[in-house]
């Protein structure tokens, strides 16, 4: 067994650890908690033209700064929290992907008041295409286009891709999955 082609062999340990971090205990693995969905795809959205290991090194701070990544919460922010965000360095300060995150908690509370759960509403939509999938999320949501919605999907174990068959992380994904995603 090997491990994925997501962990490059030749970086510094520093740079290795980050990565294999994530790739061991979170990319591909199921998400039962609306509040990590909705981070997930906050951080997947502000990946957007990044690199993923900005994203890796900020995740701490983007948490902060977006209370834990509580759906509630964010729903409710106002002008001075918006403010608050476009002055956080610790935080990608793009408008487009501030104004996303608050705008996609809004639409969470309505999929939650629909549906009883983020999850639940991705559950009663799998499985589909990758395509099936962009086109729901660029209806749904802001700021989702097909590489967001493919990698979010990917790392929550709803698409495959996340890890080869060969990958030693790839049997612990398999099992954590509900039986109707296998």
């Amino acid at each position: 067994m090997s491990y994925c082609q997501y962990i490059p062999a030749m970086q510094p340990e520093e740079r290795k650890r980050l990565h294999q971090q994530y790739h061991d205990h979170h990319y591909g693995f199921p998400i039962h908690d609306d509040n990590e969905l909705f981070g997930r795809l906050i951080l997947e959205i502000n990946q957007a033209g990044l690199s993923w290991e900005t994203i890796l090194k900020k995740e701490a701070t983007f948490r902060k700064a977006y209370h834990n990544f509580n759906i509630k919460k964010v729903a409710a922010y106002t002008e001075n929290d918006w403010e608050r965000l476009m002055n956080d360095a610790g935080i990608i300060r793009n408008r487009l992907k501030i104004n996303a995150a608050i705008e996609n908690a809004r639409t969470l509370l309505l999929i939650q008041k629909s549906h009883g759960s983020f999850e639940q509403w991705l559950t009663a939509h799998h499985p589909k295409t990758k395509e099936e999938w962009v086109k729901l999320f660029k209806k749904t949501f802001r700021f989702t286009g097909g590489e967001i919605v493919n990698e979010f999907l990917m790392s929550i174990g709803y698409l495959p891709g996340a890890h080869s068959e060969d990958c030693i992380i790839h049997k612990k994904v398999l099992k954590a999955k509900p039986m109707w995603a296998k």
